[in-house]
């Protein structure tokens, strides 16, 4: 099935241990969910990988018989256009002092990723990473010349362990299926996320 386009990234913080979603002021909205949409200018790119671990082959009479393959270790190199400064300082596990400034954790905060996209046969396609960490290794400033140089928002984010998903590091979500639940699906991926009656999920701060 080919993939069409990027239609929407969720972000969520966790707590650590539990992998439930952090509200409130400490979470990134009152719910916990935030999603990336036009208040953010939305997103560029989401590129996975890492869905499968390395391969070895295993010989037997002179012939390879078995390829085995390694625990996977996703990663998402994400490319936003103008994301929350707050919510990416948070994104990231930076501390705000309370003047303005924000300094790096010494352990970088654990976030839950639902990455929407959608595809030929129609309906959505999901990646849901339930427990990751995200870096922003650079910030490739430059001098605007004849035309203005804008430095998009880029985070790398690895996946791992994650409860809900009986210790994988991801899972993927097809909306077409028929037994597809969003409800649960939020459930499962965003820490035990539930929406208000109503609702669909909160998309600010």
């Amino acid at each position: 099935m080919a993939l069409v386009g990027l239609n929407m990234v969720s972000f969520a913080l966790i707590d650590p241990i539990t992998q439930q979603i952090i509200k409130g002021d400490e979470g990134l909205s009152a719910d916990g969910l935030y999603k990336v949409d036009a208040k953010d200018m939305g997103s560029k790119t989401a590129n996975i990988t890492g869905l499968v671990g390395s391969s070895a082959k295993r010989y037997g009479n002179n012939v390879a018989q078995q390829v085995t393959y390694g625990a996977a270790a996703p990663q998402v190199a994400w490319d936003g256009l103008n994301l929350d400064f707050d919510i990416k300082q948070k994104i990231k596990g930076f501390v705000n002092d309370g003047k303005g400034g924000w300094t790096p954790a010494d352990e970088p905060a654990h976030i839950a990723v639902l990455i929407e996209s959608g595809s030929l046969s129609g309906g959505s396609v999901y990646f849901g990473f339930g427990n990751c960490t995200a870096v922003e290794s650079e910030a490739n400033i430059q001098t605007d010349d004849d035309n203005k140089q804008i430095v998009d928002d880029a985070l790398t984010i690895s996946a791992l362990d994650t409860i809900a998903f009986n210790h994988k590091p991801f899972k993927i979500y097809y909306s077409k299926d028929t037994e597809f639940d969003e409800a649960a699906m939020l459930k499962d991926v965003m820490g035990g996320y539930v929406a208000a009656t109503g609702t669909t999920g909160t998309t600010g701060a």
